[in-house]
């Protein structure tokens, strides 16, 4: 379930499956490769929004996939709208042979995501596994009801879900396997990951992704 899929990295993961390139929330992109054919974004902060690790990845053709606040600033970027998709929360999209849902990304005892943003993760399926990209979020009503096979969770905390939050949740939604992410570069640590597997139910397979 995680053949070439890659965590490069904070939020970015890179997923290269049915001879498409997807990318979610790339940041921090070390050269150019121009080679997305879909690029995710979950919300518009800096760190999962960057205009510069954008022009890194895409092509001429590449399809973008934002919240609606961000089709602005995409089209400003180059992207035409036939290579737009705008989303909004708790929807179902087909795109090519990609099919995705949006689940409400926000939190719930912090300022930094509020919930009336419309922003998103995204449970992505491909090849009838179910990936759960959690954005940057809480434990919310929405989250805790997820059917997925793999999870990608925030554990940094301070903006997100902390490490004992994010282990809660994955214990919740009982995904096969769960990597965690958002943490090493702007919060959080590689201790927090490894006390975030400590916690984890023992038929949860928890991998540390490297760069």
């Amino acid at each position: 379930m995680l053949e070439n899929i890659y965590w490069l990295g904070h939020s970015t993961i890179k997923i290269d499956k049915n001879n498409t390139i997807i990318y979610i929330d790339p940041y921090k992109i070390e050269k150019n490769t121009n080679d997305a054919n879909v690029i995710f974004i979950t919300h518009s902060h800096y760190d999962h929004y960057s205009e510069e690790d954008i022009n890194k990845i895409k092509k001429n053709d590449t399809t973008i996939i934002v919240p609606i606040d961000l089709y602005q600033s995409v089209k400003k970027i180059g992207f035409l709208d036939s290579n737009i998709i705008n989303v909004i929360p708790n929807q179902d999209y087909n795109y090519k042979n990609i099919k995705f849902s949006t689940i409400p990304a926000y939190n719930i005892n912090k300022k930094f995501h509020p919930k009336e943003n419309n922003w998103v993760g995204y449970l992505i399926e491909l090849n009838n596994v179910k990936y759960y990209i959690a954005g940057d979020t809480d434990i919310t009503c929405e989250n805790t009801q997820v059917k997925c096979d793999v999870a990608f969770v925030p554990i940094g905390g301070t903006y997100t879900m902390d490490y004992k939050e994010a282990a809660n949740l994955i214990n919740t939604i009982n995904p096969k396997i769960v990597i965690p992410i958002h943490y090493g570069l702007i919060v959080g640590n590689y201790e927090d990951a490894k006390k975030f597997k400590n916690l984890l139910k023992d038929n949860i397979n928890c991998e540390f992704m490297t760069k």
